[in-house]
């Protein structure tokens, strides 16, 4: 019953440092460092959600499925007394449970209530504001094309909110095949961590199908998501070589990958972790881009830089496309500490690059 059932690899074993040689290349050694990167307001309350449960209740707190796609970040919790979950019903009656910032559907929050689970939410606010808008078109009897990838959390929470009044669209070429009730009651939506240019191919290809297609009120895309894209095209341009900081179950840092590659990098490669960078990567590699995706701790990067810098690449130009100051108040359950006073990290306060 308490054991984890989210099954993370076997947990990294530190490697020797300076494993990369300093080998010459043609030209002048090089990273370019996009920002911004790393954590986002989302990420950031999440984690800092989980450590103000473990602080405030004692371990353990048990979270349901991984609070955010990185496995460090995870395994970092676990230490400290979370234990991660697939669903509500593996937590004992009565215990804590933390929501993950990709959000739930009313069905998960039904079932924890039945067990008497004292949740807290921890779901991007962004997230949440998709959830209300499926609420919303669902309530007026649109059909709504929620384009994400079947499967993910972020996907099922919304889709959840709405079960018969929502299509996931996986891609562009699925568009092609969708078939609606009423061509002039659609509505199209998204998970907030796609790449921007492939969800507007997929709503460009589903507006020529259905030209009464309506948009959401807002970008359902994060500012996050956005801007970490917009870096890493600025990046890639330059680059002979790019390296994403993320997890495999990460989609905004599979999609940064991509879009390096779209966006003229010679190459590009996701890692965990530092002892992931290869050799033969760095063979005739002048310019190197580094960035990471939104649920990553700016140490991983740190690591990154400083193993690199031990090949020769010591040279780190920053290339900024955005500011970020964006930050979220806590689930409410932990805005105050035990004795009711304000908590001081009520509101996000890591910083972020």
């Amino acid at each position: 019953m308490s054991s984890p059932a989210v099954h993370l690899p076997v947990p990294r074993i530190p490697g020797r440092r300076g494993r990369l040689q300093d080998i010459p290349v043609t030209g002048h050694k090089k990273v370019l460092l996009a920002a911004p990167r790393g954590y986002c307001a989302g990420v950031d309350r999440a984690v800092i959600a989980v450590e103000k449960a473990l602080e405030r209740y004692g371990a353990p707190v048990y979270v349901r499925k991984q609070i955010v796609h990185n496995i460090h970040v995870v395994t970092e919790l676990e230490k400290k007394g979370a234990i991660f979950v697939e669903e509500v019903d593996e937590v004992p009656a009565g215990a804590h449970v933390v929501f993950s910032a990709h959000g739930v559907s009313p069905a998960v929050v039904s079932a924890a209530s039945d067990r008497g689970l004292q949740a807290i939410d921890a779901t991007c606010p962004l997230v949440t504001k998709v959830h209300r808008e499926a609420v919303r078109f669902a309530r007026d009897d649109f059909e709504i094309l929620l384009i994400g990838h079947e499967g993910h959390e972020e996907v099922e929470g919304t889709a959840g909110e709405a079960p018969e009044h929502v299509t996931v669209v996986n891609s562009p070429d699925h568009a092609d095949t969708i078939e609606v009730r009423d061509p002039s009651k659609v509505v199209w939506l998204s998970q907030t961590t796609l790449s921007v240019d492939e969800t507007m191919e997929t709503v460009r290809r589903l507006r020529e199908r259905f030209p009464q297609l309506q948009d959401p009120p807002s970008d359902d895309i994060c500012y996050a998501t956005q801007n970490r894209q917009v870096a890493i095209k600025k990046v890639a341009v330059g680059a002979d070589l790019v390296i994403v900081v993320g997890s495999a179950n990460s989609s905004n840092s599979v999609r940064l990958v991509e879009v390096a590659l779209e966006h003229g990098a010679k190459a590009a490669y996701r890692v965990d972790y530092v002892d992931e960078v290869k050799q033969e990567w760095l063979e005739g590699v002048e310019t190197v881009g580094v960035t990471s995706g939104a649920s990553v701790p700016e140490v991983l990067v740190t690591e990154v830089l400083e193993e690199l810098a031990g090949a020769g690449y010591r040279d780190v130009e920053e290339v900024r496309t955005a500011e970020e100051d964006l930050i979220f108040s806590l689930p409410k359950e932990l805005r105050q500490d035990a004795s009711g006073k304000r908590d001081s990290r009520a509101l996000g306060g890591r910083g972020r690059a």
